[in-house]
């Protein structure tokens, strides 16, 4: 292959610049796999059974990640935070609001030692209660972050989250 790179391009400095791309490409960090598997589940395995709607949801939004952030979206052709958990939500048999704003005021407050899978997380963002994420377990949640960015699963332990934490609740 190199042959015949150089055969077509004799400027050894773009021979380079191409290589260093073609290896750029392939060093991308490496993705949970826990959450990596976009596709339907293969029929040699069952799928599995949820015992709540929360946990439904969440696998229905843990199947979204990647998908680009897009403001005012709720599909998979692209997501903004509360897109994401209506979506979600509505894919696993329960209506619920589609405003952050409406989510908090339609949510039972949630201790945080009584999290359970599928329970939503508002975030203050600038002084402003403006973001909300789907609890997935183990300090854990899932969530379309911003413009530029794509649905991701994100840690409660980090410091920016932890700070930005105002309340958890399960949705009526």
């Amino acid at each position: 292959m190199i042959a015949q790179l150089t055969r077509h391009n004799r400027n050894p400095l773009s021979l380079l610049a191409l290589l260093i791309f073609v290896g750029a490409c392939g060093s991308a960090p490496p993705v949970d796999q826990r959450y990596s598997n976009r596709h339907a589940y293969p029929s040699s395995e069952p799928a599995p059974q949820f015992s709540s709607v929360g946990e439904r949801a969440v696998s229905i939004a843990v199947a979204q990640i990647g998908v680009p952030y897009r403001y005012g979206g709720q599909a998979p052709s692209g997501f903004d935070c509360s897109g994401l958990v209506h979506y979600s939500y509505l894919r696993a048999g329960k209506s619920i609001p589609r405003t952050t704003g409406q989510l908090w005021k339609n949510a039972n407050t949630v201790q945080p030692s009584e999290m359970q899978a599928g329970d939503l997380l508002f975030f203050s963002i600038n002084g402003k209660m403006q973001h909300v994420g789907m609890y997935i377990g183990d300090d854990q949640f899932v969530h379309a972050p911003s413009t530029g960015k794509h649905v991701q699963v994100a840690s409660l332990d980090s410091d920016f989250y932890q700070n930005a934490l105002l309340r958890a609740g399960r949705p009526r």
